[in-house]
């Protein structure tokens, strides 16, 4: 008999299949923490990965394999993206205390996530920059949301630092569980995931995916992998 997606999340059981062949591993920690974007604080030391090397369409995009960490308490999901980059392309007059619409326009890392296995095409986005900025957006793909979703607010917080001398940037996030998922974080549990880039200026602009779309866009849901809640690390 096949489980139910939400029954076998909550009881624990792994879930029967995933939608692409990607699934990346968030690793249970006892309390939450700080944000330091920093790759070898404590809490990200021996964390292991899922590699974002490819454009959109699957091609290879040299110079800019980026990693993506991930850990979990029973409040929130954090995500560590270690960005190698050729050029960077920010925003003049950034700011960190105020969402920024339209940061897709500048550098950016993101996450999309969805948890309504009935309605795929119903999922969140988070994005952070090199400079710390963030834009959070509820994406309907349905029924849009009132000015695209990004006046949507889920609480989550980000930190940004560039390591100029090795031509990285790290980006880090930390997402309350409450605001994206109507279950609890449970080890077992699943989530639809895909982690993009932009990075570059003008016509050297790179698109980065996880997941490659085979479409120009990067809001293909059906192209979306999995997120699995492990145990501790």
């Amino acid at each position: 008999m096949k489980i139910p997606i939400f029954v076998a999340a909550l009881a624990g059981l792994p879930l029967l299949f995933a939608d692409g062949p990607g699934v990346a591993i968030s690793y249970r920690t006892g309390k939450d923490f700080d944000l330091t974007a920093d790759a070898s604080a404590r809490q990200w030391k021996g964390v292991r990965g899922i590699f974002a090397e490819n454009g959109p369409k699957g091609t290879l995009t040299p110079g800019h394999r980026t990693e993506i960490r991930s850990r979990w308490t029973r409040d929130n999901v954090y995500f560590l993206f270690i960005c190698p980059y050729e050029t960077l392309n920010l925003k003049p007059w950034p700011s960190q205390s105020t969402e920024t619409n339209k940061l897709w326009e500048w550098d950016v890392a993101e996450v999309f996530i969805g948890t309504d296995m009935s309605n795929i095409r119903h999922y969140t986005e988070f994005q952070v920059s090199p400079q710390g900025e963030w834009v959070d957006l509820d994406i309907d793909r349905d029924h849009p949301q009132p000015e695209g979703g990004w006046k949507w607010n889920s609480g989550f917080q980000v930190k940004a630092r560039i390591d100029e001398a090795r031509k990285i940037w790290y980006g880090e996030m930390k997402i309350p569980v409450r605001a994206i998922d109507k279950r609890p974080a449970v080890k077992g549990g699943e989530m639809r995931i895909n982690f993009y880039r932009l990075q570059g200026p003008g016509p050297q602009r790179k698109g980065i995916a996880w997941q490659p779309t085979n479409a120009p866009s990067y809001h293909v849901p059906e192209a979306f992998g999995r997120l699995r809640l492990a145990g501790g690390k």
